[in-house]
């Protein structure tokens, strides 16, 4: 069982920040919170991912708004998972006992009781006497909406203009201003619940006594125990692998299917930088791959899920910058217009805080790839495709034909110049490549000839262009000697076997150059400027996908120490951040559904190395 331990201090030297990785998460397939080892929630949004935060203390620790839930003495405080699921334990370890707050938001099938959002905080004295001091200070819309406070049938009413929560404690609260606070003492085998609940729209404030939630953590515990029973992974790292795994599940939007590339907005790539960007939507590629990491486990239905989300919510466009957006809202909208929000000051002072993203408009060419792989996948793994998918493989697969070419801005969303990315093309090889696997498969009508000429003509292109003599590897893009580590994904996606002479002479060199203990950078801003200031961390996802590709080159005993070396620098609980700093500090969006997924393949391609 993983557990971090540390010291807490006296309010009047906490820091302001608690570190990203300081934090567990907890959700209900709708939504989800960040839980400090210190017992605070400091990130929130409700009624869903991508809306309005009401704790947002991560953010901007004075204007955000936290939910504060810890003994009024010094204590130590050890955080973990409650074994198999995605409820949270943190433990404080105090001269006069020790007490610990169960975390969790219940997995109601009820669809109208599921849009409470139910959040649990139950606090239990295991050893001794503790004091406890609790203060929910809700700020709504980021800290932009006023909200009123009064007390209804035992219970604290927050409402504001466009949301209202409902406050429920078996032990009582007072107002303060807009807040309320409490503070208690709790005898060894006693216990204290607060619940909060979004009411209004016909759900009325209901109460949470000890014993309901007690009923409710036994559901939840079977429910995460029951979902995670159905994994095929029997390998070397199961516990990594199953934490993986149920984190992604906590970031599937259960009504439409879509997977969220992060539950957060605006936490840093560089402390004090500006790469500070919204993750709360699905990105094609993200989820794509997530598909892939879950079809792997064993998990059809969340690949069903998402097949039927895309056809569902995604109209193809016409226009000329692709059939598919790269992103799309976890509800299927287009239009998630960028926004700075100038009255928080950003985590450690990291500004701007930005909300909505405006990648959303950018061409990159490799989403095709990622989709029609994933859906290749699940013709495989999952279910055939009904021929509404495969008429729309087509029409994909036809203007992919047409415009492989053009240069885009990449998978990593630069916003300088755009280039002819080798990444782009590898990726457009893919997704014809794939089509025709599954047109021959499945004897499905496709203009075969055009379509196998398109993809010798990319593979030549990328063979000619996209080596470098110089450097003695393939490249970022035409034109340049610039690595970058999203060629990795070259023998991955099958495009070059794993052992040509070519590709481990790129290896050796992406070693050399982007590689640091294990950690691997995408590329270096100084030499191919992505048209922000600052630099960045190393990239989780890239330092998995190094393992995969030394494992596939032969390179065992090297591989499984990257990937041993990699699980060191996950967080107390098992969970990445999209990124690691200098120091192993994590940095960026947290957890990050793409790092994760990169695990789950890491792990499994490794296991079959190793025999």
């Amino acid at each position: 069982m993983t557990t971090c331990e540390s010291l807490r201090p006296s309010k009047a030297d906490a820091p302001r920040y608690t570190p990203i990785a300081e934090h567990g998460l907890i959700g209900d397939m709708r939504t989800a919170a960040l839980v400090g080892t210190n017992g605070t929630i400091d990130w929130y949004c409700c009624a869903r991912f991508d809306a309005p935060s009401v704790f947002a203390a991560i953010l901007d620790a004075d204007r955000g708004g936290a939910f504060e839930l810890a003994p009024d003495v010094p204590a130590r405080t050890k955080q973990f998972y409650f074994p198999d699921t995605n409820i949270l334990i943190t433990r404080f370890f105090a001269d006069n006992g020790v007490g610990e707050v169960q975390d969790f938001m219940p997995i109601v099938g009820d669809s109208r009781e599921a849009g409470r959002h139910r959040l649990i905080r139950r606090v239990l004295c295991v050893r001794g006497a503790l004091p406890f001091t609790v203060r929910v200070a809700p700020r709504f819309d980021y800290g932009r909406q006023a909200h009123t406070v009064r007390m209804q049938q035992s219970q604290t009413v927050f409402a504001s203009p466009d949301l209202s929560l409902a406050l429920t404690s078996t032990v009582p609260v007072e107002i303060d201003g807009p807040d309320a606070w409490c503070s208690f003492t709790l005898q060894e085998g006693e216990a204290a619940v607060f619940a909060l609940d979004r009411i209004g729209g016909g759900l009325e404030p209901r109460a949470c006594p000890v014993l309901e939630a007690e009923e409710l953590f036994g559901a939840t515990v079977r429910y995460w125990r029951g979902w995670l029973s159905q994994s095929r992974y029997r390998g070397r790292w199961r516990e990594m692998v199953h934490r993986s795994a149920l984190t992604l599940k906590l970031l599937t939007y259960a009504p439409t299917g879509a997977i969220v590339a992060a539950p957060t907005a605006s936490l840093p790539e560089q402390i004090g930088g500006e790469r500070n960007w919204d993750y709360r939507y699905a990105w094609v590629r993200d989820a794509a791959f997530c598909i892939y990491a879950l079809l792997r486990l064993g998990f059809t239905d969340e690949a069903k899920a998402f097949v039927h989300f895309l056809s569902q919510n995604i109209c193809l466009n016409t226009g000329g910058d692709g059939p598919l957006q790269i992103m799309y809202g976890i509800d299927g909208r287009s239009e998630l217009p960028e926004e700075e929000l100038p009255h928080l000051e950003g985590h450690l002072g990291s500004a701007p805080v930005r909300i909505g993203n405006d990648a959303v408009n950018q061409l990159q060419l490799d989403i095709y790839g990622a989709l029609i792989d994933s859906l290749y996948l699940y013709d495989k793994w999952g279910e055939p495709l009904s021929s509404d998918h495969w008429d729309t493989v087509g029409k994909l697969v036809d203007w992919v034909c047409d415009n492989w070419d053009q240069p885009d801005e990449g998978i990593w969303e630069t916003r300088g110049k755009i280039q002819n990315f080798l990444y782009s093309q590898l990726m457009c090889w893919v997704a014809i490549e794939r089509a025709i696997r599954i047109a021959t498969h499945r004897g499905l009508p496709a203009d075969m000839l055009r379509w196998s000429r398109t993809r010798d003509a990319i593979y030549r292109r990328i063979m000619e262009r996209g080596w470098s003599t110089e450097r003695n590897a393939f490249v970022q893009h035409e034109g340049d000697d610039v690595l970058d580590a999203a060629v990795l994904m070259m023998p991955l996606a099958k495009f070059i076997s794993p052992t040509d002479p070519k590709w481990l002479s790129t290896l050796d060199v992406l070693g050399e150059d982007l590689v640091s203990d294990s950690l691997v950078y995408r590329y270096d801003p100084r030499s191919s400027p992505d048209g922000l200031r600052g630099e960045e961390g190393t990239f989780s996802i890239c330092s998995f996908w190094y393992v995969e590709a030394l494992s596939r080159a032969g390179r065992v005993d090297e591989a499984r120490l990257a990937f041993e070396k990699m699980l060191t620098y996950a967080n107390h609980v098992g969970l990445y951040a999209e990124e690691i700093g200098r120091t192993g500090e994590q940095i960026g969006n947290f957890p990050q559904a793409f790092t994760h997924l990169g695990l789950i393949s890491a792990a499994f391609n490794l296991d079959r190395a190793l025999g």
